[in-house]
């Protein structure tokens, strides 16, 4: 039977969505600590091509906490569209729809990034983690990054 249509399966639906949502909360409350308790200490963070694709923990809690501390102002994460596949019981894989709005500590104007975050998903002891975590951009409008992911739009098709 396939997980994802068990009840098991629903209620690590809705653990898996919990920790999306926690990441966003966390993030805007300037948590880092938290933020990171969501990861897996060999987890993988990819915010695009203008920063070091970032492994495990010891690499990825600095960087949060100096984004949080030094960078933002504050922000305001809103994700939907949560969809999430399982390769068996203790692996899953999800894409959410993202907004994201920024005020910057240097007073730069405020951006906003409209994307996707892209994650894989482990079943640990401590309940469910993000083992890797990237993030893909529609569009952004004064954004503090000149590249991004993109998120995949499939070409136009020919005009005759």
């Amino acid at each position: 039977m396939d997980h994802a249509n068990t009840l098991n399966g629903l209620l690590d639906k809705a653990a898996i969505t919990d920790v999306i949502h926690a990441y966003c909360i966390h993030f805007d409350r300037a948590e880092a600590e938290a933020v990171l308790a969501l990861f897996t200490p060999d987890a993988v963070v990819d915010y695009g091509p203008d920063v070091p694709r970032m492994t495990g923990t010891d690499t990825i809690g600095p960087m949060v906490a100096g984004g949080l501390a030094n960078l933002f102002a504050a922000t305001s994460h809103h994700v939907s569209n949560v969809t999430i596949r399982f390769d068996g019981p203790d692996a899953a894989h999800s894409v959410c729809y993202l907004y994201a709005w920024h005020r910057y500590r240097d007073g730069r104007p405020d951006s906003e990034l409209w994307g996707q975050y892209h994650h894989d998903l482990r079943r640990t002891p401590d309940g469910w983690k993000i083992a890797h975590l990237t993030l893909r951009a529609a569009g952004t409008e004064k954004f503090h990054r000149d590249t991004m992911h993109p998120i995949g739009r499939r070409p136009a098709p020919p005009t005759a």
